[in-house]
């Protein structure tokens, strides 16, 4: 069984590399620091299994898992993490990663590994345990499908609670002529007619 490993933190790499191959039947291919890398190591070595951390510097292995399942759709992947997010494992399952587990479970690695290699799909107990709830939850809206920026989002909240514009010029450090106009893109984006149907869109979308 071939594998990349894919962790920002080096020690943890080699500490992976260790404990995996002294199993005879698997072969650490190569190791890699980041997403960006990933992506570049996947393409060259086409483990049966991509071992990869989810949060690291520049493109993170959500990210990374994205552009590599876009190509490669039968991709094997195996997030690993310290954080017990709600959000990463969500989009974890959107993506169509194989596994995700817990990096400190060192024991529970190995046999996830073959699992997902035979075509299993693999998770933590804890992250079991959380799944039916998420899957419940409703999905925060993406404001960037209506070209939303970060700035006009924060507009949008100080609205929902009920600030005037002056109010909101003062707390963003900004003119009340400057929030005017954004709420006039925001109406304009969202289809909206007044500021109380931003603050209802807000609490319908939250």
């Amino acid at each position: 069984m071939n594998i990349v490993i894919v962790d920002d933190d080096r020690l943890v790499s080699e500490a992976l590399k260790t404990i995996l191959e002294v199993n005879g039947d698997v072969r650490i291919a190569a190791i890699g620091t980041d997403g960006r890398e990933a992506v570049s190591l996947y393409h060259q070595y086409r483990p049966d299994v991509l071992l990869m951390d989810i949060r690291m510097k520049d493109m993170n292995g959500l990210e990374a898992s994205a552009e590599i399942l876009k190509e490669f759709p039968e991709a094997n992947i195996l997030l690993l993490t310290t954080f017990l997010d709600d959000e990463y494992i969500i989009k974890a399952l959107k993506l169509g990663a194989k596994g995700y587990l817990l990096k400190q479970d060192y024991a529970s690695i190995l046999p996830a590994l073959r699992a997902v290699e035979s075509g299993q799909t693999v998770f933590g107990h804890e992250i079991i345990a959380k799944i039916p709830d998420l899957l419940q939850k409703k999905v925060s809206l993406d404001y960037s499908v209506y070209e939303i920026n970060e700035r006009e989002q924060e507009i949008i909240r100080w609205i929902a609670e009920g600030l005037s514009n002056k109010e909101i010029a003062a707390k963003m450090f900004l003119s009340e002529g400057t929030v005017r106009n954004y709420l006039s893109q925001i109406l304009d984006k969202l289809n909206l007619r007044d500021r109380t149907q931003v603050a209802v869109f807000y609490y319908q979308h939250k």
